[in-house]
């Protein structure tokens, strides 16, 4: 591995990125400085912290780069005030679920090596 780009979990959390910016633009105009603001801030960190994290030279500072939660919530949000399709929604939580599952596994893996 030569850098984070090179990371599956990297890869797959811009495309939460990308899909996040699609499912938010589809949210009323009302919540552009609410839900709309926080949740793609949310989804931008996710990458920018395993890229922080990649350059910081201990494994316990890279760990601490690498807990995430909110997003999940907000897309809960997101369906209890139904501001979009189950499916719009259901693709974001499949991307962000298979992040979070890549997230815990290189985790685990850090964790384990001495």
């Amino acid at each position: 591995m030569q850098t984070y780009r090179d990371l599956i979990v990297w890869q797959r959390s811009i495309e939460l990125v990308t899909a996040i910016y699609q499912l938010t633009n589809a949210y009323p105009k009302s919540e552009l400085f609410g839900l709309t603001s926080q949740m793609r801030r949310a989804a931008v960190s996710i990458p920018s912290n395993i890229a922080e994290g990649y350059a910081r030279k201990s494994r316990k500072e890279y760990i601490q780069f690498l807990r995430i939660a909110e997003l999940e919530t907000q897309l809960t949000i997101t369906r209890n005030l139904a501001l979009v399709t189950e499916e719009k929604l259901k693709v974001s939580e499949a991307l962000l679920n298979e992040t979070m599952r890549l997230l815990n596994k290189f985790i685990s893996s850090l964790t384990s090596k001495p």
